[in-house]
């Protein structure tokens, strides 16, 4: 596992994400899902800005993809303060190219893996988890989300 883990960077802690656009975050990844909405057999990932608007995303068959979609696209067009929503589970891939990208703070609908919260803690990410309105599970660098303390 050594050999195919490879070198995470840590991000720097810039941004913060203020749980009152939490839900509407969420809601974004439906209304990316255009395929998705019609077959349930898509992915999406969305890059929501700090005010809560949504800045872009990609949608795709693949959880990957979807990701790697909407890095290029934030690249692309430079968005850098905001956070990540992705509407599958946690992988350390996954979470391994958001920190390669400068993401500081990803919402996955699903379930992580012990190796993406392991990736996301060393890295500096927050990572949020099984993400539902209204709840989430935080698991790593909670301080980077304003207003845990009355959501919690």
């Amino acid at each position: 596992l050594e050999g195919a883990v490879r070198p995470t960077p840590s991000v720097p802690f810039t941004q913060t994400f203020d749980l009152q656009h939490y839900e509407r975050a969420l809601n974004y990844l439906h209304e990316i899902e255009e395929l998705g909405r019609l077959t349930g057999a898509t992915h999406a990932a969305a890059w929501v800005n700090v005010d809560g608007s949504l800045a872009g995303g990609a949608e795709d068959v693949g959880r990957h993809v979807a990701l790697d979609k909407l890095l290029g696209l934030r690249a692309k067009q430079g968005w850098t303060e905001g956070a990540l929503v992705i509407s599958s589970r946690a992988s350390y891939e996954m979470v391994q190219k958001a920190a390669m990208t400068g993401v500081e703070i990803i919402f996955a609908v699903s379930a992580p893996t012990a190796l993406a919260i392991e990736v996301a803690q060393k890295a500096g990410i927050t990572l949020a988890a099984f993400c539902r309105r209204g709840r989430a599970n935080v698991y790593t660098h909670p301080e980077r989300l304003i207003g845990l303390g009355e959501q919690a």
